[in-house]
């Protein structure tokens, strides 16, 4: 199998399909996070524009890597931080796991990540601040959203404008992309996060349940600020099943063959792989001939 080679064609397709209705081009508003997420999303972004798609990238003006193309429109709006408050709260972020072995969702989510994705997640209201955009967002008539799940904005601006969503990434936090998506996943056979191979034993599954607790205890409090976000923005206040519901496929940046056996449906799809450079072809080889 060769998922580099396989899977990227998979995810644009898909893209395409949905945002432009069988056509051959689509305008699509693209919603990134920062980092190295935007390396895998980037390549997407550019191979979509290169079939003919209007893209639109909506981006903070503060980050490290979300840059201007030639290839598409970006609009940028300001933000409440500085770039010395992103590196601060990364560096933070970046030691608390680097320190620690420490796998558990609440200890993850409460820890240092908590303050730093609390960062990332105000930008949002910043966006919604700016009016002017806003209104060139509302009045460009996109077909579809594409989005990084790790940045909840993007839930919101696709509920914000009903528009249908495509989430890029490689899963959530805690248990909404089995609920949004809903999808069965039984805490006997399947492991939760990080924590064990899909071989457990009876006392992981114990422990597989009360990593599932912890989810429930822990998560409302991690997407508080989400949440408050969205109702001041949307017209009702919303849950997060609101808002992770709404998603009309869910790419996957793993792999089934790489991953635990667990049940999918069918707006999840597999793109594993994507991550990879393109396969080069192999060297010619020249032929030899034996005489007998």
């Amino acid at each position: 199998m060769a998922p580099a080679n396989l899977s990227a064609p998979l995810p644009l397709c898909l893209c395409l399909l949905l945002a432009a209705g069988f056509a051959q081009a689509g305008r699509l508003l693209v919603v990134p996070m920062d980092g190295s997420h935007w390396f895998t999303m980037s390549s997407v972004v550019e191979k979509l524009v290169q079939r003919g798609n209007e893209v639109v990238v909506v981006m903070p003006e503060v980050s490290w890597q979300l840059g201007k193309s030639l290839n598409f429109t970006v609009k940028t709006y300001s933000t409440s931080y500085t770039l010395e408050d992103w590196d601060r709260e990364f560096k933070k972020f970046a030691e608390h796991h680097w320190k620690t072995t420490e796998q558990k969702i609440a200890f993850a989510l409460l820890g240092s990540s908590f303050e730093f994705f609390q960062l990332c997640f105000s930008h949002c209201r910043s966006l919604f601040k700016d009016k002017k955009l806003v209104q060139y967002l509302k009045e460009s008539s996109f077909d579809a959203v594409l989005m990084d799940p790790f940045d909840a904005c993007g839930f919101i601006v696709a509920k914000y404008f009903s528009l249908p969503s495509v989430v890029f990434g490689r899963g959530m936090f805690c248990h909404y992309l089995e609920e949004a998506a809903q999808c069965p996943a039984p805490l006997s056979y399947i492991p939760r996060g990080l924590s064990f191979s899909d071989a457990m034993s009876f006392g992981q599954r114990i422990w597989n349940h009360i990593s599932y607790l912890e989810e429930r205890l822990v998560c409302p409090y991690f997407f508080k600020t989400v949440l408050d976000i969205a109702s001041e923005i949307l017209p009702t206040p919303v849950t997060t099943y609101d808002l992770f519901s709404h998603t009309s496929i869910w790419l996957l940046r793993t792999d089934f063959v790489f991953d635990y056996p667990r049940p999918v449906m069918p707006n999840m799809v597999f793109v594993g792989g994507i991550n990879c450079h393109q396969g080069k072809p192999l060297s010619k080889v020249c032929s030899l001939t034996m005489a007998y």
